[in-house]
């Protein structure tokens, strides 16, 4: 039990003439962490109020912040930990606060505590957004989310340290056009056409060209143009990768393959296929011709979007728990915590170790005492 002192003097009219006017307690349900696991923790606050004869005020002292919450920043720490990071849902959820601990946790209050942790480390949320649109790097990729049975997105725009998830009801290129609009790095990305007209240096993911090229290969196995194609660009990227296995992403040690691009490209140029299959290939080639080897003249671009794909795999699994149960301001409550975490994740932080001590990313020195 936590019983406040007496204050000293009225702090309207600083007369020391109070009298006790009152007193009641608050229960905070929280829980206690330690080396052999987790136990209930209950801790009841009393509050006095006073009132000053003199001039007639009414006030009180006590932790007033307890009045706010019934349930601690432990139990909050918890709550989202399961969610975001071990993907239990919130009925589930329920189900084990009240077996382990005795605590009848409805998932209206559950949902709750979501808003509040938002609104909790929002401070983190908008630290990791800065950092994003102020780097070097961003990959970007989409995916497709139901809330309430209405099709909606889900965006995914990541660095190699930083996550950041928007929810959108369209996929229309104003959502990525807005977030990116003053971003002046690499932006690494699918060939979704939304991505084209951003102001940024581009890089095209190879990764996802070369899937889409060997899905025309077993297409049609006995072009013989559409398998030339696909030879010579990937001679041509097989000595790329050679040299960023062997010295990294450094333009130093890439820039000598531009040469091997241009030989690429004036021969790709010159030649006239006769399937619609070649053609088509060219064509893509030829369009994207400043966008798949930018990578060349930027230190540490890569040349996939295996961040983003990442992240995104990261959302599927938590849209696997939520299903379309959510509702819009629930997925953006989800995905502004999942962006914490996934930023967690790539910076090899504790996530439950930063939600029981700190605010801001950057702060966070390591696993939390007890």
């Amino acid at each position: 039990m936590i019983v406040p002192s007496r204050p000293r003097k009225c702090p309207t009219c600083n007369s020391a003439r109070i009298s006790l006017n009152g007193r009641h307690h608050r229960l905070l349900f929280d829980i206690r962490f330690s080396e052999g696991g987790l136990r209930r923790w209950i801790t009841k606050y009393v509050v006095d109020h006073y009132k000053c004869p003199g001039c007639g005020v009414s006030f009180s002292s006590g932790p007033r912040q307890v009045k706010r919450h019934r349930y601690g920043d432990n139990i909050l720490a918890y709550v989202v930990y399961s969610i975001v990071e071990l993907r239990i849902s919130q009925y589930k959820l329920a189900k084990i606060m009240h077996k382990l601990f005795g605590y009848s946790l409805v998932q209206q209050e559950i949902s709750r505590m979501m808003q509040r942790a938002v609104e909790t480390y929002l401070d983190a949320y908008e630290e990791i957004k800065q950092r994003l649109l102020n780097g070097k790097l961003i990959h970007a990729d989409e995916t497709h989310v139901s809330v309430r049975g209405k099709d909606s997105y889900v965006w995914v725009f990541a660095s190699m340290e930083e996550v950041i998830y928007i929810w959108s009801e369209t996929r229309e290129r104003h959502v990525a056009a807005e977030f990116l609009e003053n971003f002046k790095g690499v932006l690494v990305s699918d060939f979704y056409s939304v991505y084209d007209s951003l102001d940024c240096p581009q890089q095209k993911c190879l990764v996802h060209l070369m899937r889409d090229l060997n899905d025309d290969i077993h297409r049609e196995p006995f072009n013989v143009e559409i398998k030339e194609i696909v030879h010579e660009f990937g001679d041509l990227l097989e000595r790329i990768i050679d040299t960023i296995d062997g010295s990294g992403l450094k333009t130093h040690f890439l820039r000598k393959h531009k040469i091997a691009v241009t030989r690429f490209y004036d021969a790709l140029l010159l030649r006239k296929y006769d399937t619609e299959l070649a053609q088509k290939v060219q064509r893509r080639f030829i369009k994207n011709r400043y966008k798949l080897f930018t990578f060349l003249d930027y230190d540490n671009a890569p040349w996939n979007n295996n961040n983003a794909e990442h992240a995104v795999k990261s959302f599927a699994d938590l849209r696997n728990v939520i299903g379309g149960r959510t509702t819009e301001s629930g997925i953006q409550y989800y995905l502004i915590l999942l962006g914490i975490y996934q930023t967690c994740v790539y910076r090899e932080m504790d996530f439950l170790g930063f939600l029981r001590g700190e605010k801001k990313i950057d702060a966070y020195g390591g696993e939390q005492s007890r």
